[in-house]
């Protein structure tokens, strides 16, 4: 076995330079490494085996990929067998330690030869070339970690087909044309063009909106404009509820499977717009084409929830040192079994107690370090994972509750008969009080004018509220909302623009009768989204109450529902406002209903 090791100083603490060297598949790809085929076959016992193969200069080269340990922003352990190739394993451990205001890395790459080229190649230019490759791509890390330059690795620039930067430019132009480009469509074609492959794979807006600090709302819209544009191609992802990576994959939402099956984990698992069905994009092929394949199977970085990926033998236990932030918190294991949620206040952390049977939560260990105990009777890979979601995936829910994308994509709609469960949506239902005498008042084509023209006010405000109006009705309206504090937000900005729309159409005789009043109604919770006169509309209890409580409206108020006001967020928007408690009988309902009024100033 010959071994080597590398010292790196950092000029940041270890959570920000971990975030360049945990990637490991952004690194390999940067270090040049090939990439490779993953082949994933079960076992009888419910684990996975995993067997790669590539090819690296002359060598075919066959291995066993072990799952990859590490416990976040400290060290990593990435270790193969090979079953084929000069080398019949190697080893790489990267570990990171705070050295005052900076810290200090430690790599260690191990390789036993499997053959008398293999002892050549380890005895002559293996070590000292990566020496030098990784060495560069520490010190790019560094640069990265200080803000100096804008991706972690550079890499050679890539291939492109004839004419793509002038296509991409032409794309950009197109883009920022439109409503939708808020001067991001030159920076999109950009990255399209020069990011690394690794990058590319899935291109996430609410990621690129985090780095290029923008609004949300505005890297998405951008990067749904840049596919109708031909920039970008959308596709729809079912995640996995455990490794939350994308096991199925769609062009369309008609084309949408109920379910899918996860070879990494060996678990079957459901769709659910708001938890695991992800709008992604990914380049035109015509802009940039990117071959599939793998850099890294596994990796810190590739599943930056799972804070702890440590395996310990049957029968065994092991102590590791980790500082993790109190929190909600899923205890489980890499193979498919049980698992167990915490809400951890802070202390000592629970151990980590496995048996043939369960996964629990045991005595807190001293702060700072946390025991992993199997008392099961094979070799288990402990997990825990944060148990938030991925804050990068633009989660189906979320994306069509946008006005861009419904005004962009009317035709993506889920296939007849179809229905996909939401978890939570919120819903404004907002009607004309006695639209009936504003048509008698002013006339039938000036009054469908207003009304016309108060749906494009309306459109314009859910809009720059994050939310969609999903249909009209008469002349009522229902949006939808991913956040319970979007949707009163914007039936707050309704209500205070009205005066000023009023005073815009108002006609020569100045009459504020000829005004419009409108009502609004507010409510959250689970409901179904269905295809429904060719656009994704939604049905069942939450959207029937939505519509009772804008019938509680008195027109210049809104209507909140207990479940809105019970938001957090809401309770913030609405502090100073003074809503009221009030009760009544709403059709189709058996009981008293409570809900809060706001009364405009």
């Amino acid at each position: 076995m010959a071994e080597r090791s590398w010292t790196w100083s950092f000029d940041t603490p270890p959570e920000a330079v971990w975030t360049a060297m945990a990637d490991t598949a952004r690194f390999n790809e940067a270090a040049g490494l090939p990439k490779h085929a993953i082949i994933e076959t079960p076992r009888p016992d419910g684990s996975v085996e995993y067997v790669g193969r590539g090819k690296q200069g002359p060598f075919e080269l066959v291995w066993r990929e072990h799952p990859v340990n590490w416990v976040h922003a400290r060290w990593f352990e990435h270790r193969r067998s090979f079953l084929k190739g000069p080398l019949s394993e190697i080893c790489a451990t990267f570990r990171i330690t705070a050295e005052g205001q900076g810290s200090r890395g430690v790599y260690t790459l191990r390789a036993e030869p499997a053959n008398i080229v293999g002892r050549l190649i380890l005895a002559t230019a293996f070590f000292p070339g990566t020496e030098r490759n990784f060495g560069r791509l520490a010190r790019e890390a560094n640069e990265f970690a200080k803000g100096r330059i804008d991706h972690p690795f550079q890499v050679p620039p890539p291939a492109l087909p004839e004419g793509a930067r002038d296509r991409a430019a032409r794309i950009a132009a197109e883009i920022e044309a439109t409503p939708n480009g808020h001067g991001l469509a030159k920076r999109l074609a950009d990255y399209v063009l020069e990011a690394t492959e690794v990058d590319l794979w899935t291109v996430r807006p609410l990621a690129l909106a985090r780095r290029w600090n923008v609004p949300e709302r505005h890297a998405i819209e951008s990067c749904l404009q840049a596919v109708r544009a031909g920039l970008l191609q959308l596709r729809w992802d079912i995640l996995c509820p455990r490794c939350r990576v994308a096991k199925s994959r769609c062009a369309g939402l008609d084309q949408l499977p109920r379910g899918a099956h996860c070879a990494t984990c060996n678990i079957d698992y459901d769709r659910d717009f708001t938890r695991n069905v992800e709008a992604s994009f990914a380049p035109s092929p015509t802009i940039r084409p990117i071959a599939s394949g793998e850099y890294c199977l596994f990796g810190p970085m590739s599943t930056p929830h799972i804070k702890v990926h440590v395996t310990v033998p049957a029968g065994a236990s092991r102590a590791i040192e980790a500082d993790l932030p109190a929190g909600p918190y899923r205890l489980r294991t890499l193979e498919p079994g049980p698992e167990s949620a915490i809400d951890w206040a802070g202390g000592g952390f629970p151990a980590l107690v496995l048996d043939d049977r369960a996964i629990a939560a045991g005595p807190a260990g001293a702060p700072g370090r946390i025991d992993l105990v199997n008392r099961s009777g094979r070799e288990r890979t402990f997990i825990v994972e944060d148990r938030r979601w991925v804050r990068d995936a633009l989660t189906a829910d979320r994306v069509t509750s946008m006005q861009a994308f419904r005004d962009l994509f009317s035709d993506a709609v889920l296939r007849p008969g179809d229905d996909v469960a939401i978890g939570r949506v919120a819903l404004m239902f907002t009607d004309l009080k006695g639209s009936t005498g504003l048509y008698q008042r002013i006339g039938d084509a000036r009054a469908f004018r207003l009304v016309r023209e108060h749906f494009a006010f309306l459109a314009e405000t859910v809009r720059a509220h994050d939310g969609a109006i999903v249909k009209t009705i008469g002349d009522a309206v229902m949006a939808s909302f991913v956040r319970p504090a979007d949707a009163v937000a914007a039936a707050l900005a309704v209500q205070r623009q009205v005066a000023a729309f009023n005073q815009a159409h108002r006609g020569d005789s100045g009459d504020e009768d000829d005004g419009i009043v409108i009502k609004m109604g507010v409510h959250c919770g689970p409901c179904i989204a269905v295809t429904l006169n060719d656009r994704i509309d939604y049905f069942g209890g939450t959207v029937n109450m939505a519509a009772r409580l804008q019938g509680q409206s008195r027109g210049g108020d809104v209507v909140l529902s207990e479940a809105i006001v019970a938001d957090p967020e809401v309770q913030a928007v609405i502090a100073t406002l003074g809503a009221a408690e009030e009760h009544a009988r709403l059709k189709g309902y058996a009981a008293d209903v409570a809900y809060w009024r706001l009364a405009m100033p």
